[in-house]
């Protein structure tokens, strides 16, 4: 690509006056500006400055940075709420832990959005490595092994660091306090692509977090710059979109879903440190080394300010030829080190960019922080660019002065012990909340913390910190004890296997110097001490009810112990100087009592109104009823009974014999039958108090046995038995009545007749319940009949002319006499009877079949007959 340099421009300098243009010539990859291409306009007459045009080589220019955030594998649970009224309502609470789901546990961090989660979610599976935004492959580590990932609020960051706690929304800032908060400063988020949610994410992450809400700005393409001041008085936002050539468009980026995540967590986190700052977007139309570089010197000409940038690049022996683009007046840059380990990147490695590496913060919310450096985060000894002057063998840690060393200073930076930030996919009004880290989450925090710095320093009519890196080295870090007050030393952790790798004591290039002891850090830089904040007390809603003992603690933050009072408090309320109340005897009404707190420091005092209910004491309230016995049954049953102390009993309306315990145990031992209403009074012990409750106690009177038998038929002389059936709720004994002789029952209902007699028999069978005496009874029909005569005989067989027999047998049971009948004898058969058997002889049988009729009647009227079959055969 061609470009073209005015001659008057050798040395790449232009200065502007009231009458001067310039000519930006930049193009982007792949594409050439003509000499005809309308000038840029990037001044109006009245303003003057300085632009730097470095000669920046096509393959320099083209060179293609990625955003350094890395994000856990899981998307969070809505934060609280906690903070939504009052900002530090989290600070002093451990961080939100949530595990990941397995199958997202090896999933790679790195540049992972909300959209590929929540595809990965919902596939239930492992789908690392995963393409980055560039579509390149991103073969990131996952979240080094953790299952659980803890995530930082705003407020508990800035009690980890020691940042001031924010003061109650509606307080009126004095200039100092304001200036803590970053007022009148202007941070500059330079990113690529384009996020059209990024307004509307910071507005849902204000509102969640009960940060200081921003105005929505617009700044037009063709405006006079530098700009104006920032406000004092509270945060603006505002999106410009750059060019290559350094001048705004109106023309926004294409969407990219992961620099869309780096813009979210850069102007969340820089508002989050410096609350009442300006924030400046400058989004690049890609992610090209020349339009990023276009964007910083858009900053430049805006004005004053710090620029954030949570990119990279490696490293070349190209970029000391674009560190121009870091020299603008009054202005501090700050870049991410990297996440890939051990490792140098621009432009983190420029001599004029404070360099932030990452940390693994451990704070539970009390005490003091731990951190260890984090294995992703960026740093080493650059291969190209010189030793600046300020890193000097004077502070401790610094030992191999070879080259730049890099990173400058550190911050958590560890998805695993990320902090919220809120994502929106375009066209959506709700947000996912991730967990996110990278030396991208540190870099925008220390921006904010220089802002505070500038501010502070305004106030003192001192100039910005622009190039902070001679101070920080300098005046802070080769001055022992003020070193050891504004860092904490990261001397533990690893990036890599190489020499310089592990975290020391002193600097080292994974942390750097360490990281903020904010308070201590920003005296040192700003030549004065923070404002003192007053404490915080937030309010609450107690209840409790009257007699009965209260105590509760006041919640209240600040920075040094507190001394506590109350205003409004009823007789006999008192406060413990550890803020606990206490109300040994609580009387029913409602209070708004007002808890101080006083910082025992500052002097400083806080207050926040407690709305106290006590509620009467309620009677005891006891339960009704219906129970049901039986008579002679014993019968106990338990009276439910609530009220907050012991109470006593008694009973009215109830009958002779029952009686109730201590307990609440009402017994009787014989009941007897009828239906009562037994009133049970419960009295409070301590309040005197009673409650009623009435119980219907129903005794059935008692019922007779029911006794259920069949009639039953039987044969003369054959052993008769059958039972009787009997229902009773008590045991019972037998008696017949109307038996005949022989006949008896058993004390098991079964009755028995060893040898029955002729004749039809009505037995009543009774059953006596053997406690209450009462008797029933059932009508057995007994059956005896005769079964009359029987005649069995067998077929005669035989032969024509020889002898032949048979034998006829008899049965007439329970007659006295029988009388015999032969019908269809042969011609010579002879009959003989013996007993009850009838012989039958024929001498000489004659050839044929014959049939022999025998019929048999008894006294008793009963017939049986038989016929029996002769055959004779010829010989």
């Amino acid at each position: 690509m061609k470009k073209i340099i005015p001659p008057h421009h050798r040395h790449g300098r232009l200065l502007l006056g009231a009458t001067a243009a310039i000519l930006l010539a930049a193009c982007g990859p792949g594409q050439e500006t003509p000499a005809s291409t309308p000038p840029a306009a990037i001044a109006t007459a009245a303003t003057q400055f300085t632009v730097e045009v470095p000669v920046i080589p096509d393959a320099v220019g083209a060179l293609v940075v990625q955003p350094m955030f890395h994000a856990a594998p899981a998307l969070l649970d809505t934060p609280d709420g906690r903070d939504s009224a009052n900002s530090s309502g989290s600070a002093h609470w451990r961080p939100h832990l949530q595990r990941v789901p397995g199958a997202m546990g090896e999933m790679t961090t790195r540049r992972l959005t909300a959209q590929r989660i929540a595809v990965a979610e919902q596939a239930a599976q492992d789908i690392a490595p995963l393409l980055d935004g560039s579509g390149a492959s991103d073969v990131a580590a996952p979240m080094a092994g953790s299952s659980v990932v803890a995530t930082y609020s705003p407020a508990q960051i800035r009690a980890a660091y020691d940042l001031p706690a924010l003061p109650a929304a509606g307080t009126a800032l004095t200039p100092a306090q304001a200036a803590q908060l970053g007022a009148g400063q202007t941070i500059y988020i330079v990113d690529a692509m384009h996020n059209p949610n990024a307004a509307a994410e910071l507005a849902i992450f204000n509102q969640k977090f009960g940060l200081p809400g921003c105005t929505t700005k617009a700044i037009a393409t063709n405006a006079t710059l530098p700009l104006p001041p920032a406000p004092l008085s509270g945060c603006e936002f505002s999106v410009v979109y750059n060019t290559p050539s350094s001048t705004m468009t109106a023309t926004a980026p294409a969407y990219n879903s992961g620099w869309a995540m780096e813009i979210a967590l850069d102007v969340q986190w820089a508002h989050a440190t410096a609350p009442l700052a300006r924030i400046v977007l400058i989004e690049a139309p890609d992610a090209s080394v020349n339009s990023l570089l276009g964007a910083v010197r858009l900053a430049n000409l805006m004005g004053p300010g710090v620029v954030s940038m949570s990119f990279g690049a490696a490293e070349g022996n190209w970029t000391t030829s674009v560190d121009s683009a870091f020299t603008g007046k009054n202005m501090s840059y700050l870049a991410a080190t990297g996440d890939s380990g051990s490792g140098v990147s621009w432009p983190s490695v420029s001599s004029n960019v404070l360099a932030v590496g990452g940390t693994t913060l451990n704070y539970s919310g009390s005490g003091v922080r731990s951190e260890t450096a984090w294995s992703g985060t960026g740093g080493g000894i650059s291969a190209y660019t010189a030793l600046p002057a300020y890193q000097t063998a004077s502070v401790p840690g610094l030992t191999n002065l070879l080259r730049r060393n890099v990173a400058d200073v550190a911050f958590n930076a560890d998805p695993a012990t990320g902090q919220y930030t809120a994502v929106m996919t375009p066209g959506s009004s709700t947000a996912s909340w991730l967990s996110i880290g990278g030396t991208s989450l540190s870099t925008p925090q220390w921006a904010g913390l220089i802002a505070i710095a500038n501010a502070s320093r305004a106030l003192q009519a001192k100039t910005a910190l622009g190039l902070a890196h001679s101070m920080l080295y300098g005046q802070i870090a080769s001055v022992p004890g003020t070193f050891a007050s504004s860092f904490a030393d990261i001397t533990r952790g690893s990036n890599g296997t190489c020499g310089v790798c592990t975290a020391r004591v002193g600097y080292d290039p994974l942390g750097g110097l360490g990281t903020p002891n904010v308070k201590s850090l920003l005296a040192s830089l700003s030549g004065t001490q923070i404002a003192p904040t007053a404490p915080v007390v937030a309010p609450a809603s107690i209840s409790g009810a009257a007699g009965k003992p209260l105590s509760f603690t006041v919640s209240a933050s600040a920075s040094n112990p507190l001394s506590y009072s109350m205003l409004g408090a009823p007789a006999g309320m008192s406060i413990a100087a550890t803020g606990v109340v206490s109300w040994a005897n609580p009387i029913a009404g409602t209070y708004a009592v007002t808890m101080v707190a006083r910082d025992s420091v500052s002097g400083l005092s806080g207050q926040g109104v407690y709305a106290i209910v006590i509620t009467p004491v309620a009677p005891p309230v006891v339960g009704t009823g219906a129970i049901t016995g039986k008579v002679g049954t014993a019968l106990a049953f338990n009276v439910s009974v609530s009220a907050p102390n012991p109470v006593s009993y008694t009973l009215a309306g109830a009958p002779s014999g029952m009686s109730i315990s201590s307990v609440g145990l009402v017994s009787w031992a014989a009941p007897v039958a009828g239906t009562y209403a037994v009133t049970v009074t419960a009295r409070d012990s301590k309040t005197g108090l009673s409650g009623k409750g009435i119980y219907t106690v129903a005794i059935a009177a008692p019922l007779p046995p029911v006794v259920t038998v069949s009639s039953v038929s039987g044969k003369p002389g054959v052993a008769l038995s059958f039972t009787a059936t009997t229902v009773a709720p008590n045991p019972v004994s037998y008696s017949l009545s109307g038996a005949p002789s022989g006949m008896s029952i058993n004390a098991a209902g079964v009755v028995s007749w060893a040898s029955p007699v002729l004749g039809n028999y009505s037995v009543t069978v009774i059953a006596k319940d053997s406690k209450t005496g009462l008797t029933g009874q059932a009508v057995a029909t007994v059956k005896i009949a005769a079964a009359g005569p029987t005649i069995s005989a067998a077929a005669m067989t035989g032969v024509a002319g020889k002898a032949m027999s048979g034998s006829i047998v008899l049965t007439a049971p329970g007659a006295n006499a029988l009388w015999i009948s032969i019908i269809g004898a042969p011609l010579g058969m002879q009959f003989s009877m013996s007993g009850m058997t009838i012989t039958a002889r024929w001498p000489l049988p004659v050839a044929g079949s014959y049939t022999l009729k025998v019929v048999a009647l008894d006294n008793n009227g009963l017939t049986a007959q038989l016929n029996v079959p002769v055959t004779v055969t010829a010989r």
